[in-house]
């Protein structure tokens, strides 16, 4: 193979995330010579090695603030998206939870045609990915634990006293407590397990590239936007910059872009170029470059060079719906000094008919107010949670530059099955914040959704309103073998062009079960393995 007999290739990544970053990381120890594009800026902000502050990042400069479409099935609902401008990608602002999804998932992706991703299969990779520091369940050895990877994942400290309540609650409605949800079982309320190390977040920026950019062998370009990728008889030979300021592209600015001027700028040459730029950007990129659905790219402008329809299709997300309480009798510990803002979340099937759960409910220890909520300071959150969701959206261009805004149309509560599941979470965090361990030991008060919130129609209004997303959007150019796929889950090439694989949450089929972070690593390493032959 060209992987095995030319170890010298120069290998461009686009986008220095979760998964770029391991890819870019692996390739460098491998001896490539590797450049890694990200468009955002170096991860020198404080604030993001800080879990409990991790929503100051939020419309911030490391944050490309983007917004979906208006919902139709959410009374016109609009959802703010942040995602990660900076060294680290999202992995830099999110919550740092680690949770690999649960093994029906991946057993799905296998039956869909996607050979070689079986929880048979990826399992081993979770393990070599991490160092694990938690406990572990009985059943262990059918979901091992790894304990010397790169990644470190922390399943034990000290829970500030609201989150050892928030358990509690959890048992009084039915929930068991589980101690490794990443072990074979996944129902129950657990202790978030974490990548941290010495309390600060660690992300695979960190973990995988940094040692080697260090070294000088990877060479890093940061506000670097990839306008598209440089196609020549049928081969990606490299990629294209954006010409003029960050400043003007989508997602950055408000600012319209300069008149009459052209966004074309550096060409980098590449023996093959790694797309992770993540599920909103990577369909995006493709699709500039003339890789997409052929109708809707003369539509705006491009010429394609390969049909492929399903680019920027199936687009999903998990859901989420705050249950916020005031805490009456007791003082909920000052945020900034735990390790976390979120320390707890549960598993829980919404029907007995369920082979997994599809719901996530997630805690914080302060509220989580909406722009249009107020209320006291000192409250917490039960965010109702959906994670197997039904409702499936699209990516769509509005011209050929990346200063012409996407449109980002998630389609949520299209399939009425989602909102019922999410109801069922929704009133399970209800009844959680009237049991004794909140109600009583902390006088667990309901400020949101209120108690005018009595029937189907008044939650549904609610649900409308208050209806955020968890952060996790997946699906936009997903691998298998249909007329839909978009790469060969064998290789994580692009069907019809040679010389790019797109490496990153977007190929997946179907959203695994909990926060995609440990999925977007476990496609990182696949694809980096795929990348160099082994």
């Amino acid at each position: 193979m060209t992987e095995q007999t030319n170890p010298a290739r120069h290998i461009v990544v686009v986008g220095a995330g979760t998964a770029g970053s391991i890819v870019a990381g692996r390739a460098a120890a491998a001896g490539h010579r590797v450049t890694l594009l990200e468009a955002g800026s170096q991860d020198t902000n404080p604030v993001i090695t800080r879990l409990a502050r991790l929503g100051e990042l939020w419309h911030g400069p490391e944050d490309w603030d983007y917004f979906t479409v208006p919902q139709e099935h959410a009374s016109g609902r609009v959802i703010h998206w942040p995602r990660g401008r900076v060294l680290g990608g999202s992995h830099a602002l999110n919550a740092a939870i680690w949770v690999r999804g649960n093994p029906l998932d991946y057993d799905d992706w296998a039956a869909a045609g996607c050979n070689g991703w079986a929880w048979s299969d990826v399992a081993p990779v979770f393990e070599a990915l991490e160092a694990y520091d938690g406990p572990t369940t009985d059943d262990a050895a059918a979901a091992p634990r790894g304990t010397d990877g790169p990644v470190p994942v922390v399943g034990t400290y000290e829970l500030s006293p609201v989150f050892d309540a928030i358990i509690a609650a959890s048992e009084a409605v039915g929930v068991p407590f589980n101690e490794d949800y990443n072990g074979a079982t996944q129902d129950g309320v657990s202790q978030e397990q974490l990548t941290v190390r010495d309390g600060k977040r660690v992300t695979t920026y960190m973990a995988y590239a940094k040692p080697w950019v260090d070294k000088g062998a990877i060479e890093v370009h940061t506000g670097a936007v990839v306008e598209r990728l440089v196609i020549r008889d049928g081969r990606v030979v490299g990629v294209q910059l954006h010409a003029g300021t960050t400043s003007e592209v989508e997602g950055i600015s408000g600012e319209p872009p300069t008149a009459g001027e052209s966004s074309d700028g550096e060409v980098i040459e590449a023996d093959e170029v790694a797309l992770c730029a993540g599920a909103l950007d990577s369909p995006k990129i493709l699709m500039r470059s003339g890789i997409g659905p052929a109708e809707h790219l003369r539509e705006v402008g491009i010429e394609p060079v390969v049909d492929l329809p399903g680019v920027g299709e199936n687009l999903h997300d998990h859901l989420l719906v705050p249950v916020i309480a005031e805490a009456t009798a007791r003082t909920i510990a000052h945020a900034e000094d735990e390790i976390a803002v979120t320390q707890t979340h549960l598993f829980w099937r919404s029907t007995k008919d369920q082979d997994r759960p599809d719901t996530q409910p997630i805690h914080f220890c302060v509220p989580m107010y909406d722009d249009w909520m107020e209320g006291p300071g000192n409250a917490f959150t039960l965010h109702s949670g959906l994670v197997r969701p039904y409702s499936r959206g699209r990516i769509t261009l509005t011209g050929p530059s990346s200063t012409d805004p996407a449109r980002y149309d998630p389609n949520i509560f299209a399939d009425p099955r989602d909102r019922e599941a999410l109801r069922a979470s929704f009133r399970q965090a209800r009844a959680m914040v009237a049991t004794p361990p909140l109600a009583d030991e902390w006088g667990a008060r309901e400020i949101y959704p209120g108690p005018e919130v009595t029937d189907e129609a008044s939650e549904d209004a609610y649900m409308d309103r208050a209806v955020t997303t968890y952060h996790h959007q997946v699906g936009t150019c997903r691998m298998g073998t249909d007329e839909l796929a978009v790469v060969d889950s064998a290789t994580l090439e692009v069907h019809g062009v040679a010389g790019v694989r797109v490496v990153d949450a977007s190929i997946m089929p179907s959203i695994p079960t909990g926060n995609t972070n440990a999925p977007s690593a476990l496609i990182g390493e696949k694809g980096a393995r795929m990348l160099l032959g082994e």
